[in-house]
């Protein structure tokens, strides 16, 4: 039996990956390693748990041994490598736990692979999932391709950036098998409410301010978690050895634009009048580095491997507030009272009107 490891497969794009993979691939073993820090929750794969073919380890990836005898006890012939601290703030609060997860963790997992493979290499893989983030910011024109020089800006994207050249360098030193994705910004069921469309929502149903950045221009390019979870199995299993492919969701939308659309579906959804949320609407005081707009070329992905988003838009976003609307309870487990002293420090005291 094949043994894939996926690490960060109880968070949010990782669950997704790993439920995919557990239903389609019954013939191969998938270890799902997660620390369960508070964004990783076991309660994301209820409906997988008991397959067969499907695995958990609770493990942090920097500690190096524990990789090792990982890799030894179930015979790991591929790795898709997901488990990172991915959020802005929280970098530019703490860099060095993103240095650490996303750099030395990174290390220690490509040292272990290296070790575990080294007298055979064949069909062996190693799939690191990355960030657009890495290429810094867009203007108003353009788009990033596999091509763009990295530009990182925040302490996040450059512990991405610097654990995407990790990656490349032990393919070019050892030449372990490996290939990189850079992805643009998820959304979709079951993602940790820090982020801005699962906080929103949250905050539209119990009319909690909603926290803008600035003027709200920032502009995102959107990929539905189920597409990516798609894309990043379609690579792994076709993708070229080495290569580069950029995951992107056609689909930009400024941050302002993007907030009144929610808060459109949300209140219909929740019987309100629409734009009864509006007043919710709260400017804060803009993140620090924070970049203009992202935007991925994906053409590559698509004339390649024949990729390419299943939802328009609107649909997934009108998917996404129903999850969550329909899943308070879910919702409440993990607003815990961690998340509410972060949520008061990063946005409580920013509030400008």
């Amino acid at each position: 039996m094949e043994n894939i490891l996926i690490t960060g497969g109880a968070g949010f794009i990782g669950s997704h990956l790993v439920r995919l993979m557990v239903n389609k691939y019954p013939e191969k073993r998938i270890i799902n390693l997660d620390k369960l820090t508070y964004a990783g929750n076991l309660s994301n794969l209820e409906d997988v748990a008991h397959k067969p073919n499907y695995r958990f380890e609770k493990a942090d990836i920097c500690d190096y041994e524990h990789m090792q005898q990982i890799f030894a006890a179930h015979r790991i012939s591929g790795v898709i490598h997901l488990a990172a601290e991915s959020h802005v703030d929280r970098s530019i609060a703490d860099p060095f736990i993103f240095a650490k997860t996303n750099v030395l963790g990174t290390l220690a997992l490509l040292q272990a692979a290296k070790e575990a493979w080294k007298a055979d290499m064949q069909d062996k893989l190693f799939y690191h999932v990355s960030t657009d983030e890495v290429y810094g910011s867009l203007e108003h024109g353009g788009f990033f391709t596999e091509t763009t020089p990295y530009d990182p800006q925040s302490p996040y994207s450059a512990s991405k950036a610097s654990s995407d050249h990790f990656v490349r360098a032990f393919h070019n030193t050892y030449k372990l098998p490996v290939i990189i994705s850079n992805c643009s910004n998820n959304y979709g069921p079951y993602q940790f409410p820090e982020k801005l469309i699962p906080l929103f929502i949250n905050n539209i149903r119990h009319n909690k301010p909603l926290p803008v950045y600035g003027k709200g221009d920032n502009v995102r390019d959107w990929l539905f978690v189920e597409d990516h979870a798609r894309a990043i199995d379609l690579i792994f299993h076709k993708g070229k050895t080495g290569d580069t492919y950029n995951i992107g969701g056609f689909n930009e939308w400024k941050n302002i634009d993007l907030i009144k659309v929610m808060i459109k579906v949300a209140d219909r959804l929740l019987g309100r009048p629409e734009g009864a949320s509006d007043d919710l609407i709260t400017y804060v005081a803009d993140r620090a580095g924070h970049d203009l707009r992202y935007a991925i070329d994906s053409t590559k992905l698509h004339e390649e491997l024949g990729w390419l988003p299943s939802l328009q838009f609107e649909e997934g976003i009108e998917k996404t507030i129903r999850w969550y609307l329909d899943n308070q309870t879910w919702m409440d487990n993990v607003t815990s009272g961690d998340y509410q002293k972060y949520y008061q420090q990063m946005y409580g005291t920013r509030i400008t009107g």
